[in-house]
């Protein structure tokens, strides 16, 4: 039991490290290609965040553990609005762009929907993950078109500042943190299923609770980071980017690896805490910006979930 409550820590160690090093030099890539800050934080933030979740979810289901794939996508959607958005908030009020809201938010909304509908027999097939890939590269086409429309200032890293040696550096530490991810999320996965077994909690509980919210430390530390120095754009970009990710990347690898029955309580209790707070990042965007009382607003539907989750 020590080693695998190890494996878990040095796991979630290096998840963090790696994620926040391959988002960091994933954004100074973007910037000598002239991308904007909502694109940087929808594409390479929202995906080197969310590489971790896509990584434990398909170890999960060649493992044999496909509930831990499920739990891991729906408890870091929930994690990502509900603590991540929450905490960036109440350190300083969020101003959302109108266009996000008719766009970028809709895309994942009805995305959610999606998945609501698929599910809804109780089973993830290969179609079903077939489905949610061709979403996921719909929503990467778009991306990329977006990416072409030109940038801002927001991002703090200059093209004058990235020499030619520098760039050699930057794709170095890219692949080496690519690599740190692959290894960690073994760890994680390897350590989260052998606690399970040892207390016998079931691979949805874990998925739902501690990989969730490890696999989504490297958002929180990310928007945390973004928060500080206002950087509005980039933390609305993270979280829907790697919601998007999670919905149907992390969701699709399971089905097309290792079709399975999904278990009642994610339809009846997860999937409505992931739409429910989904829907409130329109409600509390109303006046195009998340105040702080949304954001204890936001934590509060956490804690709420996560009783129900533990002691009911």
């Amino acid at each position: 039991m020590l080693i695998s409550i190890l494996s878990l820590l040095i796991g979630f160690v290096l998840l963090i490290w790696s994620a926040d090093t391959f988002t960091d030099n994933g954004a100074k890539i973007a910037r000598i290609f002239n991308i904007s800050p909502l694109i940087i934080g929808l594409l390479i933030f929202g995906f080197g965040t969310s590489a971790p979740e896509m990584l434990v979810s398909a170890l999960a289901a060649f493992d044999g553990h496909p509930e831990l794939s499920i739990g891991n996508a729906f408890g870091s959607n929930i994690f990502n609005i509900g603590l991540v958005l929450g905490v960036a908030a109440i350190i300083y009020p969020i101003t959302v762009e109108k266009a996000v809201l008719k766009k970028e938010w809709v895309f994942l909304f009805l995305s959610s929907l999606v998945v609501g509908f698929l599910l809804m027999d109780g089973f993830l097939s290969f179609l079903d993950g077939l489905i949610l890939l061709a979403l996921l590269f719909l929503f990467l086409y778009y991306v990329f078109s977006e990416s072409k429309k030109g940038n801002n200032s927001e991002l703090e890293v200059s093209e004058e500042s990235i020499d030619k040696q520098d760039k050699g550096r930057v794709w170095t530490l890219l692949l080496v943190s690519a690599i740190i991810l692959v290894s960690s999320a073994r760890l994680v996965v390897w350590g989260g299923t052998n606690l399970a077994l040892a207390f016998g909690v079931s691979d949805l509980i874990i998925g739902l609770t501690v990989v969730a919210l490890g696999t989504s430390l490297p958002e929180l530390a990310v928007v945390i980071s973004s928060a500080l120095k206002r950087q509005h754009q980039m933390i609305i970009g993270n979280i829907v980017g790697s919601n998007l990710f999670n919905t149907l990347g992390v969701l699709a690898i399971p089905g097309l690896i290792l079709p399975f029955q999904i278990p009642e309580e994610v339809m009846n209790r997860d999937f409505i805490y992931m739409i429910v707070l989904t829907l409130l990042i329109l409600v509390l965007s109303f006046k195009l910006k998340i105040n702080r009382f949304g954001g204890i607003i936001l934590l509060g539907i956490l804690v709420s979930y996560l009783y129900q989750l533990i002691w009911i």
